[in-house]
């Protein structure tokens, strides 16, 4: 069956809509940045974001294109109950909170490799940054090929010149407003993508058949029968337990070191503030991922039943076909710029982060004397560096955008959360356990992935490919690593004059929150030995055959 190529027939209603945003998320932009005062205003907003425009901000940065359109996609190559990625996710959002999110923002760091810094030292600072910087530009990757599929349905353009337009127009939006602007921009691009996904997906279960179309996140259940019988397997449990372990060190720890994310809690006002905002988190993203299955959902069921033939370089495109076939043209011309929100909002914090990590914890800490005025030149380079550096690659895209996405989550997983998760919670953990395990455990996350040497992977067939698998593997690495490193070292003589035990002790009990700093808390070596056992078991048990 010859494929349709789906464009929109009326691309004039497509601009007034795309381009109305555009000016609109400019205008916020360039308002908001004027409150900064200096460069570190320009990267935290002063500190001064209330709870819920900090929970829209961090659930619209959150979500992005691989929510609106990526795994919806995958839903629709897999046809499996992707709701299972949903839990992971959900875990991740109070863990950020209770593992490091107040306790960080209690420090007065705001990234995640400030932490580092403090906690490990400048060389393992410089070791994380990297992998830091590579995991937000292969976050931005997904976006700034979501969004240029996007445009090419628009405007009915090829892809290339598609990707060249959307991704300069997103660059220069991200540079002109700072973390004042990214932030409410972000707040007001949650609103529009959730109505912009969510009320045409009801208008889309109602003419498809479904009862229960006005609240889509949940009551697309009425139309489970019909799609057993378009597709009896759909609901079948298609992978080993492996498979679905792995989501765990992937998503839900790797949510915890995604850099971007982490920026969002040192903006709140006050850590009341913060806490509020991560409810405001949970509430928003927990409507939208419902959603989300149940448009893949539909998808799959519109495929099975339609007779259309939908080409797999389209499957990224299931949401606005949806809505090409079941709505007006102008509620998918609204859809495309929900859409477009939707990538803004993750691409921004991508970019910030950048820009954030290569000004003030690599130049900064080099020279540390130059002027503010500096400062803010360095971050709009750099900035304009890693939006450049995503366009370049996404001009050979992988087959799925949520593809690099998926893959930046665990290698945010492997290296960054383990790292700042037992420095708050684990006094023992010092600079060359961090260090040797960062670059290890990353490293090998890298090899194992299917991109760079097909031959070595952990898992196989597709579910190794979507950048999943090798997590189970190198996040119990990091942390047996970790542990076992640091418990050696701080044994050696040679090694423990070079180590002011003292700073870091005071250090942690800071912030969590005591006056005084005691040997006793958060310093038990049987606590290590047990991390080390346990992540060198499921390590052992990543690479035995069978399972996936």
């Amino acid at each position: 069956m010859e494929h349709e190529k789906w464009v929109l027939e009326d691309p004039m209603l497509g601009m007034i809509f795309v381009g109305a945003s555009f000016v609109f998320f400019y205008l916020i932009g360039w308002y908001s940045q004027r409150a900064a005062k200096s460069s570190t205003d320009y990267w935290t907003a002063g500190r001064s974001i209330g709870s819920i425009t900090n929970g829209l901000g961090m659930a619209s940065s959150y979500m992005s294109l691989a929510t609106f359109m990526g795994v919806t996609a995958l839903i629709l190559k897999l046809k499996v109950p992707f709701v299972y990625m949903w839990i992971q996710f959900a875990l991740s959002i109070p863990l950020i909170t209770l593992w490091y999110g107040t306790p960080l923002r209690r420090m007065g760091a705001f990234t995640p490799a400030h932490f580092v810094r403090e906690r490990y030292g400048v060389h393992t600072s410089y070791v994380t940054v990297v992998f830091m910087i590579l995991i937000m530009v292969m976050y931005a990757l997904g976006q700034m090929i979501g969004v240029a599929k996007v445009f090419e349905m628009l405007f009915g353009i090829n892809y290339n010149l598609a990707l060249i337009c959307g991704g300069a127009l997103i660059v220069g939006y991200v540079t002109i407003g700072g973390m004042y602007g990214t932030s409410y921009n972000a707040a007001f691009q949650m609103i529009l993508m959730g109505v912009a996904f969510i009320i045409p997906l009801g208008a889309i279960m109602k003419a498809m058949g479904g009862t229960g179309w006005y609240f889509p996140p949940l009551l697309y259940s009425d139309m489970v029968p019909a799609m057993l019988d378009a597709v009896p397997d759909f609901f079948d449990m298609k992978y080993g337990f492996k498979w679905y372990l792995s989501l765990i060190p992937c998503f839900t720890l790797g949510a915890m070191g995604l850099p971007h994310l982490g920026m969002r809690v040192y903006t709140s006002s006050n850590l009341k503030s913060a806490r509020g905002a991560m409810v405001w988190f949970t509430f928003f993203c927990g409507i939208v991922f419902c959603s989300t299955y149940t448009m893949g959902f539909s998808g799959v069921y519109f495929q099975a039943t339609s007779g259309s033939a939908i080409a797999p370089t389209d499957f990224d495109k299931i949401t606005l076909i949806l809505n090409s076939v079941y709505n007006p043209a102008w509620v998918l011309a609204f859809v495309i710029a929900g859409a477009i929100a939707a990538g803004l909002s993750t691409i921004s914090a991508n970019l910030m982060a950048i820009g954030a990590m290569i000004a003030q914890d690599i130049i900064a800490t080099i020279k540390p004397n130059l002027s503010d005025k500096t400062m803010k030149v360095i971050g709009y380079l750099a900035i304009a560096g890693g939006g450049a550096t995503s366009i370049l690659i996404a001009l050979n895209p992988p087959d799925f955008l949520v593809v690099s996405i998926l893959w930046a989550f665990g290698l945010a997983g492997v290296t960054v959360a383990p790292l700042v998760m037992l420095g708050v919670w684990w006094k023992p953990a010092n600079r060359y356990g961090a260090t040797i395990a960062c670059l290890v455990s990353g490293l090998t996350y890298i090899v194992v992935a299917p991109y760079f040497f097909p031959s070595i992977v952990v898992g196989g067939g597709l579910e190794a490919k979507v950048g999943m698998t090798g997590s189970l593997l190198c996040v119990p690495l990091c942390f047996f690593l970790l542990t076992t490193v640091s418990m050696i070292t701080n044994k050696i003589p040679a090694l423990m004059n070079r180590f002011d035990y003292q700073k870091d002790h005071v250090l942690i009990d800071k912030i969590h929150g005591w006056s005084d700093s005691s040997e006793e808390r958060y310093n038990s070596n049987t606590a290590g030995i047990i991390v080390a056992a346990v992540s060198l078991f499921f390590c052992i048990y990543a690479v035995l055959p069978g399972g996936w």
